[in-house]
């Protein structure tokens, strides 16, 4: 950000972040995905909606019926991901895809693993040391 963009004498924000929504043809199957990734709760589970509690935000998962799975590689049209750290790249990776992620191909580098959850959104995970 630019400097006439934010003042660095501002300190209060505008907002704060409450939850992030994926969206998903189906919210079950999704919801239990990222509860046993993130080892957080489903608070609410519905056909239209789920939401998981994490330990300072929630994960919301709301019923698109025309939900479009994102391309791989996104050509520009992804408009975000996850970057998760994890101790044990390979391990994590392994039980991310017995729960029901799939490797994206192409994997674009060495440091990371690239994977989708069922219902296509993007996700990295990265060594957690990486992370200080």
């Amino acid at each position: 950000m630019t400097q006439s963009a934010h003042s660095s004498t501002e300190t209060t924000a505008i907002a704060r972040l409450a939850m992030i929504t994926l969206d998903a043809t189906e919210t079950e199957p999704i919801a239990r995905f990222w509860s046993a990734v993130l080892g957080w709760p489903i608070l609410a589970l519905t056909p239209e909606y789920a939401m998981l509690q994490g330990p300072s935000h929630a994960l919301g998962i709301g019923m698109i019926p025309d939900h479009q799975r994102p391309a791989w590689p996104d050509d520009g049209r992804k408009q975000f991901h996850f970057d998760l750290a994890v101790d044990d790249l390979e391990a994590a990776a392994s039980r991310c895809v017995e729960l029901g992620a799939e490797r994206a191909d192409p994997q674009p580098g060495e440091t990371w693993v690239v994977l989708r959850d069922p219902a296509g959104h993007p996700f990295c995970l990265t060594d957690a040391a990486a992370w200080g």
